[in-house]
């Protein structure tokens, strides 16, 4: 596993990832994140480490457009402008619960190397990915 940070795109698969979203046609960029993240929320079985690192980082993107939501990381994230994908914060949730649900690689990774700090960001992603309560107004942070 080459990672160097326990952030969604602390890793060379999602790195990988993103140079890819960067060089697909811009009308086909959503999909790219869309199909990413059904990968991960439908599979079944062991869900394999890089599939994982693929869908955090596809959900981040999705979460940086949500209110609250951190920006993508400048250095290790896309380049190129992204469509609205606010329209996936579900599949990005559920493809999150999925890399948190054993039996998950990279969970299983995580865990062996003291892994608070990435359940911490993975579960970061999912508050901001979750619709406010009804009545309530988004947290802004």
């Amino acid at each position: 596993m080459g990672t160097w940070d326990v952030g969604p795109f602390g890793n060379d698969t999602a790195g990988d990832w993103c140079d890819g979203l960067d060089n697909a046609p811009a009308d086909a960029r959503h999909d790219t994140v869309r199909d990413t993240l059904a990968r991960a929320a439908g599979g079944t079985g062991c869900l394999d480490a890089p599939t994982a690192e693929k869908a955090v980082a596809a959900a981040a993107l999705v979460a940086a457009q949500c209110p609250g939501g951190d920006p993508t990381d400048a250095a290790h994230g896309p380049e190129e402008p992204l469509p609205d994908l606010t329209g996936l914060r579900t599949l990005a949730l559920e493809a999150l619960d999925r890399v948190l649900t054993e039996p998950s690689e990279l969970l299983e990774l995580w865990a062996r190397s003291g892994g608070g700090p990435w359940q911490t960001a993975v579960n970061r992603l999912r508050v901001t990915l979750a619709p406010p309560a009804s009545g309530e107004q988004p947290a802004l942070s």
